[in-house]
């Protein structure tokens, strides 16, 4: 097995151990991880995003390839589909990062609503300056009105945490929950009509399934003041609009942990004082990565056994 990618120790000792894993000191690229595969007839590749197997790829895989475990649960770097019709299964690692995203998304929100970024950057500068009665005002989460995009495990996870402050939850999604699952939120099944009423809006659904769904025009549809929250997917969203909804005071504030362009996001968000910033870091702990590690080599170790994989794509 390679590990195409950089990982915790505490993941290492055991891929090391058990596999006798070939690990790779960098997050290699499709090209590097397949020629190590093919020179080594290596049975299984784990990968990271840098790993963007496409279809030209997949349609000289070496013979030896059996399984691809991603160590996300996102797998839109790579061309599933294609890797699937080569007869090489691919997984992912669902549900061991739910909790972790929606402390992060929530953690945004948090800091967006109460000037965060603007408070902390007053402590560092050295805090000089006395502030009166009205200045630096932000705005009180508790009671306000959280509207959800994509109500999976995250957007569950992420409206029991906004329950916790009193918040009122509307959410969007391609189908409606069960009673038990909404737990009191409200189901609006049309987007346009659910952003007028969203205080907050928070996206959490996969990309590439609804392509840019914050255009110029549904930026507009959020009430004035409203604050926009994003760990999902920087395909997402429209950022020029963005940024303009935040300048012009459309926006009171953003909480974004994914951009369009990664690493090398547009610094013109940077800029913005309104804007409370994270590196896609949303399954960023000790606990959370090591899961997702752990959820990678279990379905090889099923697939080298003869067994179905436990997380198939």
């Amino acid at each position: 097995m390679l590990i195409a990618r950089r990982i915790t120790e505490a993941v290492a000792e055991r891929a090391r151990r058990e596999f006798r894993a070939i690990l790779a000191d960098h997050d290699m690229t499709a090209d590097e991880a397949l020629a190590i595969v093919a020179e080594k007839r290596l049975a299984a590749l784990v990968t990271g995003g840098k790993v963007r197997i496409t279809a030209e790829h997949a349609a000289k895989l070496p013979p030896s390839l059996k399984i691809v475990a991603n160590t996300s649960v996102g797998h839109d770097h790579m061309d599933s589909e294609a890797v699937k019709a080569a007869g090489v299964v691919v997984t992912n690692t669902p549900d061991v990062l739910t909790d972790c995203t929606a402390d992060l998304a929530f953690m945004l929100l948090l800091n967006a609503c109460r000037r965060g970024h603007e408070y902390e950057a007053i402590m560092r500068a050295g805090w000089r300056k006395g502030y009166g009665f009205p200045d630096h005002l932000g705005l009180q989460v508790s009671g306000r009105t959280l509207g959800i995009v994509g109500m999976g495990r995250i957007g569950q996870a992420m409206a029991q945490r906004a329950r916790g402050f009193g918040m009122r939850v509307l959410y969007h999604n391609r189908r409606r929950l069960p009673a038990e699952q909404e737990m009191g939120a409200e189901y609006v099944d049309d987007l346009r009509a659910m952003l007028p009423r969203s205080q907050v809006l928070s996206l959490h659904l996969p990309g590439g399934e609804a392509g840019t769904l914050m255009t110029a025009e549904n930026f507009a549809l959020l009430p004035r003041g409203a604050v926009f929250v994003n760990t999902a997917r920087g395909s997402l969203v429209d950022e020029d609009a963005l940024i303009e909804a935040l300048r012009s005071g459309h926006l009171f504030a953003a909480g974004l942990d994914v951009f369009r362009r990664e690493p090398d996001f547009d610094l013109r968000f940077a800029e913005l004082p309104n804007v409370f910033l994270t590196p896609h870091v949303a399954s960023a702990t000790i606990e959370t990565r090591n899961a997702m590690g752990f959820k990678a080599l279990d379905n090889v170790a099923a697939v080298l056994a003869g067994r179905p994989p436990i997380d198939p794509v």
